[in-house]
């Protein structure tokens, strides 16, 4: 027996090795849990799809990892420049993974059974499917099997309501619904192995495979100052994950290169379309300028200035001329018409242009001369002299007529030559103006001409720019990588799933241990109450089971833990014992239905019984009379002993196997007042001369008063407590009733205590020290 007090804290609370043994109690719920979880985790990886690794890696191109180009470097600058982070982003974006998706047909699928899991085919399947009506949203799936190496057959249609099946001839052309036609086309993968094997085609929406690609793609900047950059994606298919590496870098660069030349192209646009203008005004400009010159006759304002200033001096120079000439004729005419002079000779080679005149003047001159010497040698009256006189006098008249005309003449010229003379002078005067204004002209054209140019040249540039352009990522190293699935992984998914079947019962008994708040063993009542301990009998299935039959548990020569559990409980009753007066009248009680007092108080007369002992049982629960039950249906009882004085002790004793038994007799209307009474003390003092112990068998205390006012009789009070029943909280209520002494020499007994429970109370065992081994385990004994 072991005496427990509030002082005592040695072995309080739980540590570990208790909860090791806990747990290892439940060895059965972890094995289930782990049988469970490590099928459910081999089932998940037989069905788990292989997925396998590729990654590729690039540069992105900049200014700084370029060669130069000299002084068309600043252009190229301009257009090849990059930033990695934008890269990277473009590189996850939707509008990429979309061209990818649909370039490798990647919302087709083929997998083939390979027991529970479903295998990836992609492009080595043996036959390809081409549906070129499907719309990019739309998802259905069918099962293809390969009849012979001409004709597929095509089933199990889900997602589209078209025929069960349908046979097809390879590269034919079939509609299996109205606006959908499928053409089937065989692979060099194509062998006799596949025939009559299904593959199920899936045909996924395009938006779905881009975002599953799209999240399914890592990107990785190797440092952070380098533009080296990791693409890394995972697939059910190796040569798929590949293919979309190697093509979504390919894209990316179509795009980058599309981009570039899009700002050279709209470049080329805006100078052509500046180039037309330009042209048309220059065009403008020179029409202008022919006009210009077609208009005042100028080829070079140099050369016009030159011809019209020597134009100027030469109709100056003749006017002079024609000036001279007309004195000239005024003064012969002048002489000619002279009446003094009219005998004269006229004056000849005077400088006069006109020959006529001078011959005229020459003739008249000859003929006067004529006269002169005829005169000398005749007379003034020859008729020769004469003749002579009247042709000198028509001479003259002529030569005066042709003197005036000429006169007429060198005045119009002379007129002439003044007006041209003012007109070239008018000119001369006139360039500077025209000058500013060809000179306008001219400017206007040379800057149209210098912009011209130079657009033309920019054309050029750009045209070479945009012949430049260059990829913005260079392949370092292509899509590669192991052929073995990275995942799923076996060893890790058992593992886990071992680890989940230990875990989950683990956590679940820990939950239920710490919200547990039930009495299960020993050590929850120590350091609570100070009650003697008397020790605890331990839960046997095939005890309760003969208990309900109504067989003792108890054997006389029985190795069994509960035979040994009542003879230490027995044993360690003699401690609470006292010399001058010995527990003779022992009462069992407790604070709830159910306990186990009856089982125990039964079981301990038997244990008694076998010692040799006189044992009478008393059934003192005269409300229901639960121990009388186990025996019989008897009417009469200590109800009847306690209302009738008639009745003698020897009338209610009925003999049993091993003891005799006092039941409770019929119901009475007022047990409390019947237990008050002093036949019951009577009764008592009677069996004390007749046996060694008198077993009484009592009501839970606190319910009603029973208990308490029958607890008189009793030498030793043993309060059951049920394992698994009663809670903790109500141990200081137990320690209140010791204390106050409302139960006559009051000591605990633990029933129904689990001995796989460690740390519980049945693993300190039973006993005081030594060892004893049953057949069933080993106990250990309280010491």
């Amino acid at each position: 027996m072991q005496t427990n007090n509030s002082s005592n804290k040695n072995d309080q609370g739980l540590n570990i090795v208790d909860l090791f043994m806990y747990l290892a109690s439940q060895w059965k719920w972890f094995l289930l849990s782990i049988l469970i979880c490590g099928g459910i985790a081999w089932y998940n990886y037989a069905r788990a799809p292989l997925v396998y690794f590729r990654s590729a890696t690039v540069i992105i191109k900049d200014p700084s990892n370029k060669a130069s180009t000299s002084g068309l470097d600043r252009f190229d600058n301009f257009i090849n420049k990059v930033n990695v982070a934008n890269e990277i982003l473009q590189f996850r974006s939707k509008k990429l993974m979309r061209e990818v998706v649909q370039r490798v047909h990647a919302d087709v699928s083929y997998q083939i059974k390979d027991g529970l899991r479903s295998n990836e085919l992609y492009n080595e399947s043996p036959v390809l499917v081409s549906l070129p009506d499907a719309l990019p949203e739309q998802s259905f799936s069918f099962t293809m099997t390969l009849k012979d190496a001409k004709t597929v057959t095509l089933s199990d249609f889900s997602g589209i309501e078209a025929k069960p099946s349908y046979e097809v001839a390879l590269n034919d052309t079939v509609a299996i619904i109205e606006g959908m036609n499928v053409v089937v086309t065989a692979t060099n993968y194509l062998r006799d192995s596949w025939l009559n094997t299904p593959i199920r085609v899936q045909k996924l929406p395009v938006e779905s495979m881009v975002n599953y690609y799209k999240n399914a793609l890592g990107i990785q900047q190797e440092e952070e100052e380098a533009s080296i950059l990791t693409l890394a994606l995972k697939d059910s298919s190796p040569a798929r994950a590949e293919d979309v590496l190697n093509t979504l870098i390919t894209v990316y660069n179509e795009e980058a290169i599309k981009e570039k030349n899009q700002v050279a192209v709209n470049t080329a646009n805006f100078i052509n379309e500046r180039l037309i203008i330009i042209e048309r005004e220059l065009g403008n400009v020179e029409s202008n300028l022919e006009s210009f010159k077609q208009r005042n006759q100028i080829v070079d304002i140099a050369s016009s200035a030159g011809m019209y200033m020597t134009e100027s001096q030469k109709y100056n120079a003749d006017a002079m001329e024609l000036e001279t000439q007309l004195r000239l004729a005024n003064f012969i005419k002048d002489y000619l018409t002279d009446p003094s002079k009219e005998t004269d000779l006229i004056p000849s080679n005077t400088g006069i242009s006109d020959m006529n005149i001078e011959n005229q003047i020459s003739l008249y001159n000859a003929a006067k001369l004529k006269r002169d010497h005829l005169i000398d040698d005749s007379s003034v009256n020859n008729p020769v002299v004469q003749e002579l006189n009247n042709s000198l006098r028509a001479m003259k008249q002529s030569i005066i007529r042709a003197v005036d005309n000429m006169i007429v003449s060198l005045n119009v010229k002379r007129n002439d030559a003044q007006n041209r003379e003012m007109r070239a002078q008018d000119r001369v005067t006139a360039i500077p103006t025209k000058e500013r204004q060809m000179l306008s002209i001219e400017r206007q054209q040379k800057i149209k001409e210098a912009l011209y140019l130079f657009l033309l040249n920019k054309r050029e540039e750009n045209a070479l720019s945009q012949a430049m352009a260059d990829n913005n990522a260079r392949v370092i190293d292509g899509a590669e990588g192991s052929n073995a699935p990275i995942s799923p992984n076996r060893n890790r998914i058992l593992l886990l799933g071992l680890l989940v079947g230990i875990a989950l019962p683990g956590a679940v008994c820990l939950a239920i241990l710490f919200m547990d708040t039930r009495v299960h063993g020993r050590k929850d009542i120590e350091g609570v109450t100070s009650v003697p301990y008397l020790g605890e009998i331990p839960l046997d299935k095939e005890a309760m089971k003969d208990h309900r039959k109504k067989v003792m548990a108890v054997k006389e020569q029985g190795d069994d833990i509960v035979s040994e559990a009542f003879r230490i409980l027995r044993t360690n009753m003699a401690f609470l014992s006292k010399k001058d007066k010995p527990a003779q009248v022992i009462t069992f009680t407790s604070f709830n239905i159910g306990a186990g007092k009856t089982f125990i108080a039964r079981n301990l007369s038997m244990s008694l019984a076998y010692m040799k002992k006189r044992v009478v049982m008393v059934d003192l629960d005269i409300r229901k009379g639960t121990l009388s039950r186990h025996f019989g249906h008897y009417h009469v009882g200590v109800t009847n002993y306690l209302s009738d004085n008639t009745v003698k002790v020897d009338d209610i004793i009925q003999h049993q196997e091993g003891f005799d038994l006092i039941p409770a007799g019929i119901l009475a209307p007022n047990p409390a007042e019947l237990l008050m009474d002093n036949r019951l003390d009577e009764l008592m003092n009677e069996l004390r001369t007749r046996y060694d112990y008198i077993i009484a068998d009592n009501v839970p205390v606190g319910l009603i008063a029973d208990a308490t006012i029958a607890n008189r009789i009793a030498d030793l009070t043993i309060f059951v407590v049920r394992a698994g029943k009663l809670d903790r909280r109500q141990l200081p209520d137990i320690e209140k009733l010791y204390q106050e002494k409302k139960l006559k020499n009051m000591a605990l007994v633990l029933n129904g205590a689990n001995p796989e429970r460690h740390g519980y109370g049945y693993s300190y065992g039973y006993g005081y020290g030594y060892g004893y081994r049953t057949k069933k385990k080993k106990t250990f004994f309280l010491k």
